[in-house]
């Protein structure tokens, strides 16, 4: 599984990122420009997820988002995890919004 650092995201053009956490995790803070599709909404959401770009995958600390990128992987998309999720983007001081 290909897994980057929330500094290297931080700097791509245009990113495609998928924030799985649960609505209330995410309404507290989450990444700009993020899409938000829950872990236990995957499956029945593929058809939101583009095919041809890679898709970023943030979670809290990186552990869901492993899960979400290989199940993705496993299902044609070119998926990458992001090492360190939202946490570690927070605590490398880069901005966040909050809300729905």
């Amino acid at each position: 599984m290909k897994e980057i650092t929330v500094t290297e995201l931080s700097v791509l053009d245009a990113p495609v990122v998928i924030d799985v956490r649960e609505p209330g995790e995410y309404e507290a803070a989450h990444v700009p420009g993020v899409m938000h599709i829950p872990m236990g909404e995957i499956v029945e959401r593929m058809g939101e997820i583009p095919a041809d770009v890679p898709v970023h995958v943030i979670c809290a600390v990186g552990g869901r988002s492993a899960q979400v990128a290989e199940y993705l992987s496993g299902h044609g998309h070119d998926a990458v995890n992001i090492a360190g999720g939202t946490k570690a983007w927070q605590q490398a001081g880069l901005p966040t919004e909050q809300g729905a």
